[in-house]
């Protein structure tokens, strides 16, 4: 016989040893099988530095739902694992640990910098991923992948030079965003944009050889010490006579020119805008066109430099020097409040600096035509497709994109430098001279790649790209990606023009977008607000099943959802609810196979028949990515029908003389407890794991039984529809009951009026035993007098009890009594405080409101509770 269950249900005692049992089982593996159809998922990569926090575990669960279910539906699943370098954030954690010891990484140099950092991955690395598996993970280990693996790094020097050869990666010296904290380039999309209050300076510009002066405003003045050029718009009348002349640069007494370009607008401020070609897009732009000279005045710390008596200056301090001595020269007209939106570093918070700097950077917008017409014509779809929009948006609008990095950490730059010709060699394999004159002298780029281009082409080179691997054959393109909203620009788009350029198919057929866990007040989790929860010390205290429940059961594609902790408890019990209810079918069962009877009763058939409907709901949800929706169904079935319904009504047949009937229902018991383990196991695989394993069965693992599927011939919907009449008279009698305070004692008469006579006839023993009924009359007409009775109504009949069966007149007239004088000097105390104008001036508005629904309530209860009186007589 099967194994016992413990009492008590502990997931500290099951889970390590069940996930054990699937990994020596090697169920995660993801075989190729010509027989099957594929289904993979490659892991949003979490950085090498982390630790699991619940936006992991929100995100990691959702696949692993998905995975595991498409697993027991037959597919050959394979969800390919793996972590990301995290170039900044990985070298600031290294660096950190030097300071702590006294050095900087230029005291050890760049080759004993690296082989530090990988001796911090090598020890922390493999954190992230062990506690992956405690959230119960079923990953294919065996596959596991890192961006800077030998085989990624063969990827990402393929793609560069690809790119390079094709003229889609260029170096240029360009406006790029630079974090002075960092100390690095950012592409846009690591650029958060925040509402700022800051201030417009009004500063006077005097026209050479004239008594005259144009305003210009900005917000940064520290960067007025690199303008080059005024720029007016061709059409303004004001400084028509301007264009062409030269106005003298405040405290650097520079002459620059007065030029005229469309760019300019009219309307806003004086009409008149310094150019700062090296710290402003726009500027860049107009500099170009009318050939202004480029003055970086920032250096990398964001400090001055060419701005004369300013250099070694933070900005923000040549910010209060520069405003306090153009007010000396009385060249400050004004200062304005102005809050406006500024560009922070998404790693530090820090706010960036737009400066020019020699970079590379990959062409957008050739590469973006194919990426935007497999979003739009649904080749890959978007789940929910409202994202369709803000993609396409980003993409037809994209930036050049800067992909350099002044960091050590990450795949270096495959590209060397001649001192003899200046040519540059690009190349898959280190050359040992210039390709172009053959001279020795070449040094490599010091830079690195950013961290999201090695990403971007994750769904192919996690399987073997460049190589024609039997894995990429099979597994690609990709079946699902499950990502958060937020890194869409960072991450999706990069992917998709990735895998259409160098595999020209799609790299993967849907995107299935979550929002954010937040706390339980809608905020964002962050380490400065404190409010962040590790979901290590959940599955600690509540089991992984608990966590996760809690987290899919809160989901809809796309949204945000609220983090409650205390739902982990309710998922806890819920845990011990299926716990017990097979402890209980375990102590009843004497049949040691898993099928159902021959002959099923009424509510056998309903039961069997309603869970059929479960599983063909819950597949169709799962389809539509639906799985909160989907866990919610499984959770309300096993709660309600199966344990507080259909295990009460098999306890008369379980426990009586028939023994056929007595195996039917141990039967139907264990059928629809395996099955809806089957159900249940991708939302909570631990603890459904450990029950399949106790239960009578004939496989190694639930997780690899085959997912239920609807059968025509399991749906009873004549005898469902029949039975939930009678489960709706025992319901609303039940109610009625509870609020009449009548005990399970008081059995009284009950009388059933319906159409459907039949039906209630072949649930007298159910009517009899749960809804407490002595004798009982079933006929299609009312009784000839319902003087005295309790009435209660459902869609399909009329039930009558005698009230002097349920309550004692006398009693019960007494205790109406006593509410009623109670509810009588309520609403008179309550009318009194309204009538008080002293009252009803003075107090908060929502106060008075609340006390004018008290007298409403109060004048409700009073005639509710006049009728009971009056119908007892």
């Amino acid at each position: 016989m099967n194994k016992e269950l413990p009492k008590v249900y502990d997931p500290r005692d099951v889970e390590k040893k069940i996930y054990k049992l699937w990994m020596d089982g090697g169920y995660f593996k993801g075989v190729i099988d010509p027989g099957k159809k594929p289904f993979t998922i490659v892991i949003p990569p979490p950085n090498v530095t982390g630790q699991l926090h619940l936006g992991h575990a929100f995100d990691e669960t959702l696949q692993d739902v998905l995975v595991r279910h498409k697993r027991m539906q037959g597919y050959a699943a394979l969800w390919v694992p793996g972590t990301d370098h995290a170039g900044i954030a990985t070298q600031i954690k290294v660096e950190e640990q030097l300071r702590k010891e006294g050095l900087t990484r230029y005291d050890l140099g760049r080759e004993k910098f690296v082989e530090r950092v990988w001796d911090w991955k090598n020890k922390y690395g493999s954190r992230i991923v062990e506690q992956l598996k405690t959230l119960g993970s079923s990953c294919d280990w065996s596959r596991e992948r890192f961006t800077m693996d030998e085989g990624c790094s063969r990827a990402v020097r393929e793609v560069f030079v690809s790119l390079y050869e094709k003229g889609l990666i260029y170096k240029g010296n360009r406006i790029i965003n630079w974090c002075p904290k960092c100390t690095t380039a950012l592409s846009d999309a690591e650029v958060e944009h925040a509402e700022q209050a800051g201030h417009f300076w009004h500063i006077k510009y005097p026209v050479k050889g004239s008594d005259e002066y144009v305003v210009v405003a900005t917000t940064r003045p520290e960067t007025m010490l690199g303008d080059t050029g005024v720029a007016v718009h061709p059409d303004d009348e004001r400084y028509k006579h301007l264009v062409g002349k030269t106005v003298v640069l405040p405290l650097m007494n520079r002459e620059i020119p007065v030029v005229a370009d469309e760019y300019v607008d009219r309307e806003f401020g004086t009409g008149c805008v310094k150019m700062t070609p090296c710290h402003d897009p726009n500027d860049f732009e107009v500099g170009l066109r009318h050939n202004l000279e480029q003055i970086l005045v920032l250096d990398e710390n964001a400090r001055i430099q060419n701005g004369g008596k300013y250099n070694g200056l933070d900005r923000y301090e040549a910010r209060k020097q520069i405003v306090k001595d153009l007010e000396e020269l009385g060249l400050l007209v004004k200062v304005e409040e102005h809050t406006h939106s500024v560009g922070e570093c998404y790693r530090c918070g820090t706010t960036v600096e737009p400066m020019t700097s020699p970079q590379w950077f990959v062409k957008m917008q050739p590469l973006a035509e194919d990426a935007l017409r497999v979003v739009e014509d649904g080749t890959i779809q978007f789940v929910p497709d409202r994202f369709v929009k803000i993609y396409n948006n980003w993409m037809t609008n994209a930036h050049d994109w800067c992909i350099s990095r002044q960091l050590w950490w990450g795949h270096q730059i495959p590209a060397w430098y001649c001192a003899d010709c200046g040519h540059v060699t690009v190349s898959r394999q280190d050359p040992a001279a210039c390709e172009h004159c053959h001279g020795k002298s070449i040094t490599r780029d010091e830079d690195v790649l950013d961290t999201w281009f090695s990403s971007a082409l994750w769904p192919f080179s996690t399987l073997g790209w460049p190589d024609k691997t039997p894995d990429l054959e099979y597994f690609y393109p990709t079946s699902v990606l499950v990502t958060g909203y937020d890194i869409i620009f960072f991450w999706v788009a990069r992917m998709i023009f990735s895998g259409m350029e160098h595999m020209k198919k799609e790299p993967f057929k849907t995107v299935l977008f979550h929002g954010l866990i937040r706390d339980a007040q809608g905020r964002k989790m962050s380490k400065s607000l404190g409010n962040g929860v590790d979901p290590i010390e959940v599955i600690d205290t509540y089991g992984a099943d608990a966590l996760r429940f809690n987290i899919i059961t809160g989901n809809s594609p796309g949204n945000d959802m609220r983090f409650y902790p205390e739902r982990c408890e309710a998922m806890r019990n819920f845990a011990n609810k299926i716990w017990n209810a097979s402890r209980f079918v375990m102590m009843n069962l004497t049949v040691d196979k898993n099928a159902l009877p021959d002959k099923l009763e009424l509510e056998d058939k309903w039961i069997v028949s309603k869970l059929n409907t479960l599983v063909r709901e819950v597949n169709e949800n799962m389809d539509k990515f639906e799985l909160g929706i989907a866990a919610s169904k499984i959770y309300d079935f096993i709660w309600d029908s199966y344990c507080d319904w259909y295990i009460e009504l098999t306890k008369p047949r379980l426990n009586g003389d028939d023994a056929a009937a007595r195996v039917g229902a141990q039967q139907v018991l264990l059928y629809v407890l395996i099955e809806t383990l089957k159900l249940l196991h991708p939302f909570m695989p631990f603890i459904t794991e450990e029950i399949w394993q106790a239960l009578p069965h004939e496989g190694a693992a639930l997780m690899v039984e085959k997912y239920p599927e609807y059968s025509e011939k399991l749906a009873f919907p004549e005898d469902e529809a029949n039975f939930e009449m009678i489960m709706a008279a025992v319901r609303t009698i039940r109610q009625r009951r509870s609020e009449m305070n009548v005990p399970p004692s008081k059995r009284p008469h009950l009388i059933i009026a319906a159409d459907k006579t039949a039906v209630f006839e072949t649930g007298r023993v159910y009517l009899s035993k749960l809804a407490f009924a002595g004798e009982l009359t079933i006929g299609s007409v009312p009784p000839p007098s319902t003087d005295g009775m309790v009435t209660v109504v459902t869609n399909d009949a009329k039930l009558y009890m005698p009230l002097n069966e349920l309550v004692d007149l006398d009693k019960e007239r007494e205790r109406i009594q006593k509410e009623l004088k109670k509810a009588q000097d309520d609403l008179g105390r309550t009318e009194a405080k309204l009538q008080n104008e002293s009252f009803v001036s003075k107090a908060p508005e929502n106060v008075v409101n609340a006390e004018r629904e008290r007298v409403e309530k109060l004048k409700a209860l009073l005639g509710n509770l006049q009728e009971s009186l009056k119908a007892l007589g």
